[in-house]
């Protein structure tokens, strides 16, 4: 007996995210909002991630004002955001009193479904999250960060989703960030996850290694129940494959999607012309867009390969990319076996690079790396050794506890420290997971509106002379 099969489309997060760098506007989206509303969409995926950052750091846009925007066009369709556990959407962990209140006010302001992850698969980094995620009403979409290694077996994935359960996930997604997953290993995972669980299960994957429109077939013929497409002018490449030709791949199958193909056919028109804008103003590499065999080979995301060729770039050092390529499997090892996703894959990226430009490993150790040694990012996958511990942070004692335990309530010093920005409750989250962006931010939009109060008094003069 088989099942319709649900589509969360990421045209207005991940997708742009990929592939321009998380650039699209809220007035760009907009006009379309509508349109894609009527598809019958399982989700629309619209916030979190980097758009946060993005939106105050280089649009100028108020992310909340974007959420309320599109809730009020979207009246039938979930809204969804991707939420970094402890992390919110920055990069390190916040006091779980921040994490409470955004997920609170995410919710209030709109969104439905929060794909929560960590980057370290470390299930006490998500509790606060879910939890209060489930307090306010909303739908917890526990993750599982999928990477290779010699520990990342069925059965610890299999571990994972249980955690993820007994945590209150309402749903679970596979989320394969950098194109790892490989066909026939998407259905050996999908099936034993569906027969391990109860609740619905969904894949996100990159189209960056090549085989993603085949992982997902065999993630459908497994029972997965939702999978994450994006309107084929901004799919593919770094980001997820294309969503019309899975609508039309299971049309008339037992998995048919019951949407309309003519009417996302329609919405691709309205986004070509934004994607043709974005290749001429050189923001839409066609790099991003080829097949990246390398991902495959040294399991690392297509995000972080570019990464590295820049930091070498810098320190006039790029024949020794090959070097580092193969350093990256060893200090993985080393930390015990992160995932490769925000903010691991920078850390062990960054040391990588440096054991091979100092020319002694470990020679130079960032403080990044430290703390994940210290314990201060979570629970690595497998422990990590006792003589690499001293190596880098010496004699002291690593963390045993949820790195959130060590950390005092910060709401109200961040309100006290940002009060007199504060023309909305949400300021103060944008402050605390983003200060010195938010004021800049901030400070833009009181100019704006002291430009717009005196336009109005010039009017009013010129209407009215003293």
């Amino acid at each position: 007996m088989g099942k319709k099969l649900k589509i969360t489309d990421t045209i207005l997060r991940d997708a742009h995210q990929s592939l321009i760098a998380t650039r699209m506007t809220t007035d760009e989206m907009l006009p379309i909002v509508d349109k894609l509303d009527q598809v019958g969409y399982h989700s629309l995926e619209m916030w979190g991630g980097a758009t946060f950052d993005s939106c105050l750091r280089f649009l100028n846009e108020d992310p909340w004002e974007r959420l309320r925007k599109i809730r009020a066009k979207a009246k039938n369709t979930k809204l969804q955001m991707l939420l970094r556990g402890q992390n919110i959407l920055g990069y390190k962990h916040y006091p779980d009193d921040v994490v409470e209140y955004f997920v609170q006010k995410s919710i209030y302001n709109g969104i439905d479904i929060l794909r929560i992850f960590d980057a370290l698969n470390d299930p006490r980094n998500l509790e606060v999250a879910m939890k209060a995620t489930k307090k306010e009403g909303g739908h917890a979409q526990g993750t599982i960060c999928y990477t290779i290694s010699p520990v990342h077996d069925t059965e610890q994935y299999l571990k994972d989703a249980r955690g993820l359960v007994e945590a209150g996930a309402d749903s679970i997604c596979i989320k394969d960030m950098a194109g790892l997953l490989l066909p026939y290993r998407a259905y050996e995972l999908v099936k034993a996850i569906k027969e391990e669980v109860d609740i619905p299960v969904q894949l996100h994957t990159h189209a960056t290694s090549g085989t993603a429109t085949m992982v997902y077939l065999k993630a459908v013929e497994a029972g997965v129940d939702v999978i994450d497409t994006a309107i084929s002018p901004l799919s593919m490449g770094t980001a997820q494959p294309a969503t019309e030709p899975m609508i039309m791949t299971f049309q008339g199958t037992e998995y048919d999607t019951g949407l309309d193909i003519n009417l996302v056919n329609e919405i691709a028109d309205y986004f070509r012309p934004i994607r043709e804008k974005y290749i001429a103003n050189g923001l839409l590499n066609p790099k991003v867009m080829g097949v990246n065999i390398k991902t495959l080979l040294y399991q690392v995301p297509g995000g972080m390969l570019s990464n590295l060729v820049n930091q070498l770039k810098q320190a006039g050092k790029e024949d020794k990319f090959q070097e580092v390529l193969e350093e990256v499997p060893k200090v993985r090892e080393d930390f015990g076996f992160p995932p490769l996703v925000t903010p691991s894959s920078q850390i062990v990226g960054t040391q990588a690079v440096m054991n091979v430009i100092s020319g002694e490993r470990y020679k130079m150790i960032p403080n990044e790396s430290k703390d994940l040694v210290r314990g201060m990012y979570g629970r690595t996958p497998v422990p990590i050794k006792e003589e690499m511990i001293r190596k880098i942070i010496g004699d002291e004692e690593p963390i045993t506890c949820r790195p959130a335990d060590t950390f005092e309530p910060g709401l109200d010093k961040f309100r006290d420290e940002m009060k007199e920005y504060m023309e909305q409750e949400e300021d103060v989250l944008s402050y605390a997971v983003f200060p010195k962006v938010a004021v800049n931010f901030f400070e833009q939009r009181r100019a704006a509106k002291y430009k717009i109060d005196k336009d109005m008094v010039d009017m009013e003069d010129a209407v009215h002379p003293i």
